[in-house]
């Protein structure tokens, strides 16, 4: 089962939600946990383990061939980007902007504008007893999250049995990059925080699973600040809240120094557990 952890939010927790739930159900069997918010993947400080593999990552860009170039147009005009476009008697590529379609390539009736690698990020395996973590690292510059996010699924698919758990760490908001990460999750499990800020980015992430008709539920972080409203709206809307974390300096502590929250709070284990038994369900479910 594939479990995307969102929110509209950045900063409500869902880093704390992930590598403490992927360390609390390596303890029952194997685990698959993969940072995928590549440009700045943080479950690393809290998850450690030895070194499995390593490799590099690229996307394809075209390079421009000025000996067999007839300047005919036809790239700039089949790039939706603008990450082709001709100047005089030049092409110019840009390729922070290039999304690797391949159409100017393909269209190129001279074939002057071949493929090549560009290494955008790094993607590094760890594993520690049950768990394996998975970590991509957007490279200093590069602009788009969502080539190396979609490389990094491709990778877990292909090493990882279907039948093991796999717990993905999304970035923040509903822009692309989360659109990518969450499109083929199983379950979708938005964390958010119990202020008008976490309800009105709340909302917005509701809409977005709604639209791709993802199941999804709550978990509220740092329950006890703020007001109840998040409570209310998902009772009215009828979405499955699954947790409540605790808001306490203790944890805050703990989490400042990378450790491990659950451990010491048999009340953040317990809600664990729920969100544990809620997500077995839906395995065990029969399907219609």
């Amino acid at each position: 089962m594939k479990i995307a952890i969102a929110s509209g939010k950045g900063g409500t927790g869902k880093t704390t939600l992930s590598t403490n739930f992927a360390a609390y159900l390596s303890e029952f069997g194997d685990v698959v946990l993969c940072d995928l918010d590549v440009e700045e993947p943080n479950s690393g400080l809290f998850i450690k383990g030895d070194i499995v593999h390593r490799e590099k990552k690229f996307k394809m860009i075209p390079q421009w061939n000025e000996d067999t170039c007839t300047l005919c147009g036809n790239c700039q005009k089949s790039c939706n980007f603008h990450a082709v476009i001709q100047l005089g008697p030049n092409i110019m590529v840009f390729p922070e902007l290039c999304h690797s379609c391949y159409a100017c390539s393909e269209l190129c009736p001279t074939s002057s504008l071949p493929m090549v690698n560009k290494k955008i990020g790094q993607l590094t395996h760890y594993q520690k007893d049950n768990l394996n973590f998975i970590e991509s690292r957007l490279d200093i510059g590069e602009e788009q999250a969502v080539p190396l996010i979609a490389q990094t699924n491709k990778f877990v698919d292909d090493n990882f049995s279907d039948f093991i758990i796999k717990l993905f760490d999304s970035p923040p908001g509903t822009s692309c990059p989360v659109i990518e990460v969450t499109k083929d999750a199983d379950f979708v499990i938005l964390v958010t925080e119990p202020t008008p800020f976490g309800l009105h980015d709340l909302k917005l992430a509701v809409e977005t699973m709604k639209e791709l008709r993802k199941n999804f539920g709550v978990v509220v972080n740092r329950y006890g600040i703020g007001n109840d409203d998040v409570i209310a709206y998902c009772e009215k809307e009828s979405i499955p809240l699954l947790a409540k974390i605790p808001n306490s300096r203790q944890i805050a502590e703990l989490y400042s120094s990378g450790n491990l929250i659950y451990k010491e709070f048999p009340e953040v284990k317990q809600q664990l557990e729920n969100i544990k038994n809620f997500i077995m369900n839906q395995i065990q479910q029969p399907t219609v």
